[in-house]
């Protein structure tokens, strides 16, 4: 039986690998000295097509060593967290967890404080790899981070320090923001009053504001009853959803809801549409507490990844790609054409304009770092192949059809968008931004990511120049990097 999540392009690989004899086409940038890796869904084994859910896979990391103008290997790698371990016939890594949450590592990976990090969301602890990418353990970062963290930090390019806007249902009515610090130690916490459990994915920074996006997804019961057994699934379904978007649960008893659904099915995704919860930003001052936070109102819609936010004189420009709504009904991506937008709040009057910086559809967008909250240009973003959608209801939609065929670069001065297309049958993944020095111009550089080709079922790592977008060369990997999530630029230090 297929779903669309487990074949094609996010079709699992079944191996390991690491392979030092790769094939170059072209030119590697010769400044380019350390790793390209990313992070996505590869479930070990074979999970039951009508359970499965993109967001839940057991996470694999691939990524290629990059010196001297040579690809030195490449390696893919599960994260083993504790239950994929076990099923691995392996010891899970030693480590505390948070309340039970140790489930798939799949959403992004960052290197930081030298060392390298596997990143999820929802409560969840980070796990820490090895510089080749095999497992350590879960990580909360030498005894100093409170609960769980995000698949989302944000580094300031002034001091080195890693933002985050972290969420959980446990944490009742609250979201956490934390900053760490270059020696990799939390140093600062706010707990923030948000309506109630909403699904925060990502938010911006600013020089003076972290950004917090509480919009109408939010934590559903059923995500947790609907796989515990029928004699325990009215009881928890009952007094859960009097409490959770409300006040803090124990740990424990989040700990005994995560185990009374392990090993049943099906396990269905616990965030959900709900549209009469209130949609809107708050301004938090990095440098104040919860009490400060000013909320604006905006139309209903979800927001998965920001591009870049910044100051200007008494507003505060965000550009964010925006979905007009987010399972409503189905449980992935696939209700509406995600489009790049332009909100700017005017603090003094209150509310937040919003305009249409771009109308294709695209997703993962990403900047120049050096330039995290300050004002900047250019973005970059895939562009999505949404031909012959009709965002009709149905469980994956229309997933199918969501094919990165394009890399698009948005000129956020002129307004105009240059695109680089891939060709017929080669799919995209996040490209990522590296400058070709520290002094260098804002679209002087390297954009790079892994490119699936559907004639071989094998990727490549591409290169393209930033300010033409002409690709100047590629690694050849020796197998297929399946459509995933997020990746990064790790520097040799």
């Amino acid at each position: 039986m297929a779903n669309g999540i487990l074949d094609g392009q996010y079709a699992p690989v079944r191996e390991e690998l690491t392979v030092t004899d790769l094939e170059i086409t072209g030119e590697i940038p010769a400044h380019l000295d350390g790793r390209y890796a990313r992070i996505g869904p590869n479930p070990f084994g074979d999970p039951d097509p009508g359970t499965y859910h993109l967001f839940t896979g057991d996470g694999m990391v691939h990524g290629v060593r990059l010196r001297d103008g040579r690809a030195e290997w490449y390696r893919n790698r599960w994260v083993r967290h504790e239950d994929l371990a076990r099923r691995m016939g392996e010891r899970p890594r030693p480590g505390g967890r948070h309340a039970g949450m140790d489930y798939a590592v799949n959403t992004n990976v960052v290197a930081h404080a030298g060392r390298t990090f596997a990143l999820v969301e929802a409560g969840s602890r980070p796990y820490e790899l090895t510089d080749e990418f095999e497992t350590v353990g879960p990580c909360d970062f030498d005894g100093t981070l409170p609960g769980g963290y995000t698949a989302h930090p944000h580094r300031d390019p002034d001091t080195g320090e890693l933002h985050a806007v972290s969420y959980f249902f446990g944490w009742g009515n609250k979201v956490r923001y934390t900053v760490l610090s270059r020696s990799g130690r939390v140093r600062k916490v706010v707990d923030i009053e948000v309506t109630g459990s909403p699904m925060m994915h990502d938010f911006s920074l600013t020089d003076r504001y972290v950004v917090l996006y509480d919009l109408p997804v939010t934590f559903d019961v059923r995500g947790i009853t609907a796989g515990a057994p029928s004699a325990l699934a009215g009881p928890l379904n009952s007094v859960l959803s009097r409490v959770i978007g409300r006040r803090t649960l124990p740990e424990p008893v989040v700990a005994a809801a995560i185990r009374s659904r392990r090993g049943s099915s099906p396990q269905a995704f616990p965030y959900s549409w709900k549209p009469d919860y209130p949609a809107r930003i708050g301004l938090l001052p990095r440098e104040g507490t919860a009490a400060d936070v000013r909320w604006y109102d905006v139309d209903p819609c979800y927001v998965f990844h920001p591009l870049n936010a910044y100051e200007d004189g008494d507003t505060v420009v965000l550009d964010v790609v925006r979905h007009p709504r987010m399972f409503a009904t189905t449980t992935v991506p696939g209700e509406g054409a995600p489009c790049l937008e332009r909100w700017t709040v005017d603090r003094a009057a209150g509310r937040v304009r919003t305009e249409r910086v771009d109308d294709r559809p695209q997703e993962f967008p990403r900047h120049d770092e050096r330039l995290v909250g300050r004002p900047y240009r250019y973005g970059y973003s895939v562009g999505i192949d949404i031909a012959g959608a009709d965002f009709g209801e149905g469980e994956h939609a229309d997933l199918a059809v969501f094919e990165p065929d394009a890399l698009l670069k948005n000129d956020l001065l002129s307004r105009k968008t240059e695109v680089h297309r891939f060709g017929t049958g080669r799919i995209a993944s996040e490209f990522s931004f590296v400058p070709s020095s520290h002094a260098s111009a804002e679209d002087e550089g390297v954009l790079m990511g892994y490119v699936l080709d559907t004639s071989t079922d094998r990727s490549d790592l591409v290169f393209l120049d930033a300010a033409t977008l002409e690709q100047i060369g590629a690694v050849h990997l020796p197998a297929r990097v399946p459509s995933g999530f997020h990746g990064n630029w790790m520097p040799t230090a």
